[in-house]
């Protein structure tokens, strides 16, 4: 059987089909269409899409999932028009959805859409291409893509645009670029702040506010606020503001304009050409409340720079304003006030606006209802009154600082913190500051010192520091409570709180009650611990522990072991030893209400009452006779009625309770202190008297060798029993050693005015330092300089040590 022959080549056929007639009900049919080689088919599928994805963002994602993008990317740059026109449509509607979007930016679509923004491509095409641009520039990744691909000048020729779509979405899309720097320079260079100006006069609003914000970014440049001046933009801008109808527009027109006027060029260049003159006759127009208000805010954000408030002030601004404080409009008066605190950094302004009345129109402003207004005027006043006591006295006589100090009680921070602050300011003149005591403001304070706004502190902390100079206030400080929270600022971290704090501790510690109270509540150990921080401690810090140590000299010899000549030793002064590192040292009072322990006793310093000195001082002169004879008081015996005297005393004492015991023994002693030393002339003289006077006080002279044989724990055991109380008055003391015979000669030295220092040192030692000329005083063979010495109060009472000498450290050591 034969092979078969090949079949001849088949040639197409030429035959088409008659038009026929298709309908699509899914999506994804349409979607499939999109693949056609027909151009019709291409056309009818584009635009159903279209019409499918404008009915909502659910569409628009299925679509999304469908595949429809890729093929719509490739269709935007078909041959054929009509194609063309309908894939830019469907795109520029799927485009606003924020999925799509994302899907759209990863494809490089954007210069194929610059591409089709030429002059000879149809307006439909303009208008959706733009669309699309203007959704995908919110991507930075996309702005600059579309700067990169010179999208920038065909968009800003399109701000031409006979329809007003391509305009806005052009718009819109240059809006976007000119967030970053290198856009607005090159809008600038392109030409396109006069296309902005132009859409100003646009009939839509939507177009007017956007070219408005776009110009506001743009003029952040110093080069587009010239071309904008130099195509009369101010002015287009000024007849905005003038018209009540466009409103709406005046906000972003301000903004403009103060972008404008915030270059001091720019002010002088639109001064000369009317332009300030014309925006304060503007401020001006009466009955235009609102426009008058976006205008005053203006003048206060133009008023941020130097140059620009001195320009201001020679065209007497400040009539002007003080007039607006005057006007029935809380809008109105409230820009003035932002106005007036802005104007207020220029000296002469603050002279101006005393002269013209207007304190007293922004104290009567603070009664307003309007917390906003009150704000602005409290604001004012700080500026106003800050380093100018006049404009201080003004306020004063305004009667603006009662109302201040009602403030104080508000709750809107900045209210608080700029009232403090001018009440501070005015505080520095004595009338005005009992006046503001009067009226309750340190009550009112202390409700700012726990607040969490930092302003808040910052001011309340500084307003008290200057107020406290006052004993009144001090005084009333303490019974306000306000204490614990001023000491509890100490922990802050914001710097200028604590300095402020620490001022405000300075003052407080002029009071030994207000001291003692802030030391019970841990102030000193904390500012110890920060002084001892090489990152922490201040010049603040350190003023405010040497107030306090100066002002509670227990605390101080406590913590430091050293009083100087200068710290002199009154009633209520207690010694309570070295105390545990980090251990808050008790108040008297506490330590008075403890048990009795078997610690070392505390020992106290009190003058007995006048009326029972002199019963008191025949018993213990018997004593001391006794004494004299016997060579101490340690060895003498006492009748049972000198014993009874005695444990009377203590009675009386006991029955003192928590309250300082008076010391009528102590009194004694510095009666003859006054009587027999204090008339001697010469100075080693009252020196050596005072020291066999304590001395014989304390039990007499001790050999060196026989000084661990003196009972002198007993002895304050015994008295620590009979009075039932861990507190001691020093002058029941009588068998005392180094410690306490270094402390009564420093209480009765400071009585009687002779100049000592106290030094405790380790093992129960401590000692006074005296400086003493050497010479006869007599004879006028005083030496030029002082010397040093140490008081010998144990071995050999009344002679004087040398310091540094051999002697005087085997009597400061061990």
């Amino acid at each position: 059987m034969g092979k078969k022959g090949k079949k001849g080549s088949e040639t197409p056929c030429a035959e088409t089909f008659e038009p026929l007639p298709f309908e699509g009900k899914t999506p994804a049919t349409i979607v499939l269409l999109l693949r056609s080689l027909e151009e019709d088919i291409l056309a009818k599928a584009c635009e159903a899409i279209h019409m499918f994805a404008e009915k909502g963002d659910e569409n628009k994602v299925s679509l999304l999932g469908l595949g429809a993008l890729e093929p719509l990317c490739q269709l935007i740059a078909h041959m054929n028009q009509l194609v063309r026109r309908k894939a830019f449509m469907a795109l520029g509607i799927m485009a606003n959805n924020d999925v799509v979007r994302i899907a759209l930016k990863k494809m490089d679509v954007i210069p194929s859409i610059i591409d089709k923004l030429s002059p000879e491509e149809n307006i439909v095409v303009h208008e959706f291409a733009t669309l699309c641009l203007a959704s995908l520039s919110v991507e930075f990744v996309c702005k600059a893509q579309i700067f990169d691909n010179k999208g920038l000048p065909p968009l800003i020729r399109l701000l031409s645009s006979p329809d007003p779509d391509v305009m806005m979405n052009s718009l819109e899309t240059i809006f976007n670029l000119v967030q970053d720097h290198q856009s607005r320079l090159a809008m600038h260079e392109l030409g396109g702040i006069p296309p902005l100006l132009d859409l100003l006069k646009s009939e839509f609003p939507v177009i007017q506010q956007m070219a408005l914000k776009t110009l506001q970014n743009v003029t952040v440049d110093k080069e587009s606020c010239n071309t904008l001046r130099e195509e009369q933009g101010f002015e287009k801008l000024m007849d905005i503001l003038s018209n009540t109808e466009l409103k709406d527009l005046h906000a972003e027109a301000l903004r403009v304009v103060v972008n404008c006027l915030n270059d001091s060029e720019s002010l002088q260049v639109i001064h000369k050409g009317g332009g300030l003159m014309r925006l304060m006759e503007f401020v001006l127009t009466p009955n235009m409340p609102e426009i008058q208000s976006n205008a005053v805010e203006c003048i206060a954000r133009v008023a941020q720079s130097s140059e620009n408030r001195k320009l201001l002030h020679e065209e007497n601004v400040e009539t002007v304003l003080v007039e607006l404080l005057s006007v029935g409009d809380v809008s109105v008066n409230t820009a003035a006030c932002k106005a007036v605190f802005a104007m207020s950094f220029h000296l002469a302004s603050k002279d101006s606006f005393r002269d013209l009345g207007g304190i007293s129109e922004v104290v009567r402003l603070l009664s307003n209802d309007s917390l906003v207004l009150r704000e602005a005027a409290t604001r004012a006043l700080s500026n106003l009154t800050h380093s100018n006591q006049l404009n201080a006295f003004a306020v004063y006589e305004a009667e603006g600082h009662e109302i201040l100090v009602q403030q104080l009680y508000g709750n809107c921070p900045s209210t608080v913190a700029n009232s403090a602050a001018t009440l501070g300011n005015m505080a520095g003149q004595e009338v005005i500051r009992c006046s503001i005591l009067s009226h309750g403001v340190i009550q009112a304070l202390v409700e700012p010192l726990k607040s969490t706004d930092t302003q808040v502190l910052v001011n309340a902390t500084l307003c008290l520091a200057v107020m406290a100079c006052d004993k009144e206030a001090r005084a009333q400080l303490l019974l306000a409570g306000g204490l614990p929270p001023l000491v509890n600022l100490l922990r802050t971290d914001e710097k200028e709180v604590f300095h402020n704090a620490c001022l405000a501790i300075n003052a407080c510690s002029s009071d030994v009650p207000a001291a003692v109270e802030m030391c019970k509540f841990g102030a000193l150990e904390m500012l110890q611990q920060i002084n001892q921080s090489a990152t922490q401690r201040s010049s603040f810090s350190r003023l405010a522990m040497i107030s306090l140590l100066n002002s509670n000299l227990s605390v101080k010899y406590s913590l430091t072991g050293h009083l100087a000549s200068t710290d002199i030793i009154s009633d209520g002064f207690y010694d309570v030893g070295k105390p545990p590192a980090g251990q808050r040292i008790r108040t008297l009072k506490e330590l008075s209400e403890q048990p009795v322990n078997e610690q070392r006793p505390i020992i106290v310093v009190n003058t007995a009452k006048a009326e029972t000195v002199r019963e008191v001082r025949q018993s213990n002169q018997s004593e001391t006779d006794t004494s004299n004879k016997g060579g101490s008081r340690t060895t003498r015996k006492k009748k049972d009625d000198d014993k009874q005297k005695e444990e009377d005393q203590t009675e009386t004492l006991k029955g003192k309770s928590w309250k300082m015991m008076d010391d009528v023994f102590l009194q004694v002693l510095l009666k003859d202190a006054k009587e027999y030393i204090m008339p001697l002339s010469d100075e080693r003289e009252q020196c050596a008297a005072l020291a066999r006077l304590v001395s014989e006080a304390m039990g007499g002279a001790v050999e060196m060798e026989k000084l661990h044989e003196v009972p002198w724990l007993l002895h304050l055991s015994e008295l620590k029993f009979l009075l039932q109380s861990n507190v001691v008055p020093i002058g029941l003391i009588n068998r005392g050693i180094y410690c306490h015979r270094a402390l009564l000669f420093k209480c009765l030295a400071d009585r009687i005015g002779m100049s000592c220092t106290l030094v405790r040192g380790e093992y129960n030692r401590a000692w006074n330092e005296v400086l003493l000329f050497n010479g006869n005083p007599s004879r006028n063979e005083r030496s030029s300089k002082p010397c040093r010495y140490i008081v010998d109060l144990m071995h050999q009472p009344g002679s004087l040590l040398k310091a540094n000498s051999a002697a005087a450290l085997q009597y400061q050591t061990l």
